[in-house]
C-alpha cells in the first residue's frame, strides 16, 4: 500500500514503523565487525605435530631438541651458550635436514615477552614449524 503524504486533518498514529534507524544501525554494526575482523588474525602459524597412537613399526622417531633462552639474545641450545647470531646458523643447519626435530623452547617466566617472540622469528625464517612451548603445571 502506497504512503500517502498530504497531511490528514485529523491526528492518527502512522501504522508503519519507521525502520530507517534500525538500517542505519545494522550497516554500521557491518562496517565495524568488517575493520576489526582482520585485526583478530594476528597470531602466529604453526604446524603442531599431532599423534594418534603408537608409530608405526619402522617409522622414525620424532626428535627433540631444547632451546632456552637465558637472557636477552642469549640462548642454550644442545648444552652450549649461544648468542643470536650463533644460534641463527644452528637453526640453518637443523632445516636443512630432511626430518627436522622439534624445537622445544623453554624461558624464565620474568623474561620478557618480546624474547619469545624474537626466538619464534628466528624459528619462523628458518623454516622450521614444528615447535612447543614448554611451561609448568601451578597449583
Amino acid at each position: 500500500m502506497a504512503r500517502s503524504f498530504k497531511r490528514n486533518p485529523q491526528l492518527s498514529a502512522i501504522s508503519e514503523p519507521n525502520v530507517t534507524p534500525l538500517i542505519d544501525l545494522a550497516f554500521s554494526l557491518l562496517i565495524i565487525f568488517m575493520i576489526t575482523t582482520p585485526l583478530l588474525e594476528q597470531t602466529i602459524p604453526l604446524n603442531l605435530p599431532t599423534q594418534a597412537g603408537a608409530p608405526a613399526a619402522g617409522q622414525e622417531e620424532l626428535r627433540h631438541e631444547g632451546v632456552t633462552i637465558t637472557g636477552p639474545r642469549q640462548y642454550n641450545f644442545k648444552g652450549d651458550s649461544l648468542t643470536y647470531d650463533q644460534l641463527n646458523s644452528a637453526l640453518r643447519q637443523l632445516s636443512a635436514q630432511v626430518n627436522p626435530p622439534i624445537l622445544h623452547i623453554r624461558a624464565e617466566g620474568a623474561l620478557s615477552y618480546q624474547e619469545v617472540v624474537t626466538l619464534l622469528d628466528l624459528i619462523s625464517r628458518n623454516n622450521l614449524t614444528k615447535i612447543s612451548l614448554d611451561t609448568a603445571i601451578g597449583n
